[in-house]
């Protein structure tokens, strides 16, 4: 599956988002911060890469049906992209 010009400028956003969320997190353990904070921003850093996940599966999503409404077969079909959305659930 190939992802559009705009859905991967916004999914390496959030993976870049989601690597400085990371860092942080680093630095927060490094710094011996409250077990609560770190676990909030690891939570913050979770739904990131899901969101991430999620815009991937969705784009796959449109190409699925784009394909299949113009009579092509689709790069991968609805089991795959189920399984794949499931992986992230």
């Amino acid at each position: 599956m190939e992802i559009d010009a705009e859905a991967l400028g916004d999914v390496i956003k959030r993976l870049r988002r989601a690597e400085g969320q990371i860092r942080g997190v680093i630095a927060m353990l490094e710094e011996g911060r409250d077990c609560a904070e770190v676990v909030t921003q690891l939570a913050a850093v979770s739904r990131a890469l899901d969101r991430a996940g999620f815009k991937i599966i969705a784009t796959g999503l449109r190409q699925c049906l784009t394909a299949e409404e113009s009579g092509q077969k689709p790069q991968l079909d609805v089991a795959q992209l189920e399984k794949l959305f499931l992986s992230l659930a």
